[in-house]
């Protein structure tokens, strides 16, 4: 069968590793944008668009997260078939098409279908990138470069609180979704003039519902990847139960008021962090080392958060202190986490991308929603979701790994299969 036609390719010089790792990063940046930008504005979204009930505003970052699980599923068979290329601009397409209609929505009801649908038809943003890198790199070095993307793309739950609270002081939330509309289509001119299509030919895939559907389930069959598949979505829902209910929990609760954006960026910089040392060390102890004596700290740490948030005594520093240390060690099993998971599937790496994700994202969505609308008036719910998160995630890493922890995952410097 012939190749099917791809977009015309960049004729210009080599792309170098640090402008790939950027540009990833940038890619899969959009997507925070569109929730963290979000969240200095939730308040005047919900007053203006009478949406009701308190806790109901959080849906704006529920939805959008569910809606982008879903879409999950379909881009990465799409770019086995037909090249990373041509998914990844109809990606950029959609989502700058409805982050204007978000804009222009009359009502509550109305936005939060078009976020839905933003999020789903903009799936491949999130998708794609890990199946890029995996065309490129394998083993721990692909764990390293998956954490330096990571890295890059943490400076954007830093500044995107900053960069909607900045908008408000100048215009309204309506403002916030023009902006990512424009950026969107910069990064599109960026990688339509830079990024090569990375799909060997030799492994294109046909686009039959059995071959990918075999992909798929190869994927999710596989016992050594499906363990930090489903671990990794879990652990994930305590982060996004606390991104659904921070505005409430720390500038409410917690007292911070404006000065709420400054606190979830200090947070978010310390992932950053994190993840420039998880970068740095992977390649010397490994990616099962690294990520597995974090989930052992994870869950030491959820039990200090349990204390005291029982306590009656939690103070705003001691929430950020302890909550700041949660993400780091998330940072530290994530990309890992991933990275372990996609090592098995070189060839069908867009399928398999697409199928961890949405298990990932549809898990940690729906769990994220249920611990956020679960807030009330404490931290609490949220403490008590880590520890439980926690201790699921290491019975499922214990049952890919038959019982073994703290092995390599292969030789340093691998490349890819």
């Amino acid at each position: 069968m012939p190749a099917s036609p791809t977009l015309a390719q960049p004729r210009t010089r080599t792309l170098g590793e640090r402008e790939f790792v950027c540009m990833m990063a940038t890619l899969m940046a959009l997507v925070a944008l569109s929730i963290d930008s979000m969240l200095p504005a939730l308040d005047e979204i919900a007053a203006d668009l009478n949406a009701g009930d308190p806790n109901r505003r959080q849906l704006v970052i529920g939805v959008y997260l569910f809606a982008a699980a879903i879409g999950a599923l379909i881009p990465g068979a799409l770019a086995d078939r037909y090249g990373r290329r041509p998914v990844l601009f109809g990606a950029l397409g959609c989502y700058a098409v409805l982050a204007l209609v978000c804009a222009l929505v009359q009502d509550f009801n109305t936005l939060l279908l078009a976020r839905g649908l933003q999020a789903l038809l903009s799936a491949g943003l999130s998708v794609l990138p890990s199946a890029i890198v995996r065309d490129r790199f394998s083993g721990d070095r692909m764990a390293r470069v998956l954490s330096t993307i990571t890295l890059v793309f943490m400076a954007v739950p830093m500044i995107a609180p900053s960069y909607g609270q900045f908008i408000l002081l100048f215009a309204d939330w309506r403002w916030i979704f023009g902006g990512t509309s424009l950026l969107s289509l910069a990064v599109g001119v960026w990688i339509w003039l830079r990024l090569p299509e990375t799909l060997d030919p030799a492994n294109r895939q046909d686009i039959h519902l059995a071959t990918i559907s075999g992909n798929m389930m190869g994927a999710l069959g596989d016992r050594a990847s499906i363990g930090y598949v489903v671990g990794g979505g879990i652990l994930w829902s305590g982060l996004f139960g606390y991104l659904n209910s921070s505005q409430q929990l720390v500038a409410e609760h917690f007292g911070a008021g404006d000065s709420f954006a400054l606190y979830f960026a200090l947070m978010a910089g310390m992932m950053a962090l994190a993840n420039l040392t998880n970068a740095t060390i992977v390649m010397r102890f490994g990616a099962r080392r690294v990520s597995h004596t974090a989930l052992f700290a994870f869950i030491a740490v959820a039990c200090l958060q349990i204390w005291r948030s029982f306590s009656g005594h939690e103070a705003l520093w001691d929430f950020v202190a302890l909550m700041g240390s949660q993400m780091c060690l998330i940072a530290f099993m994530g990309a890992n986490f991933t990275s372990i998971a996609l090592q098995p599937f070189g060839r069908t790496a867009g399928a398999a991308a697409s199928v961890q994700m949405f298990v990932r994202s549809t898990l940690s969505s729906l769990l994220g929603i249920a611990i956020g609308q679960a807030y009330d008036g404490s931290a609490r719910p949220i403490s008590l979701a880590l520890l439980a998160g926690g201790l699921i995630a290491l019975g499922l890493v214990l049952f890919s790994e038959k019982g073994r922890l703290f092995r390599r995952l292969n030789p340093p410097g691998s490349v890819a299969a």
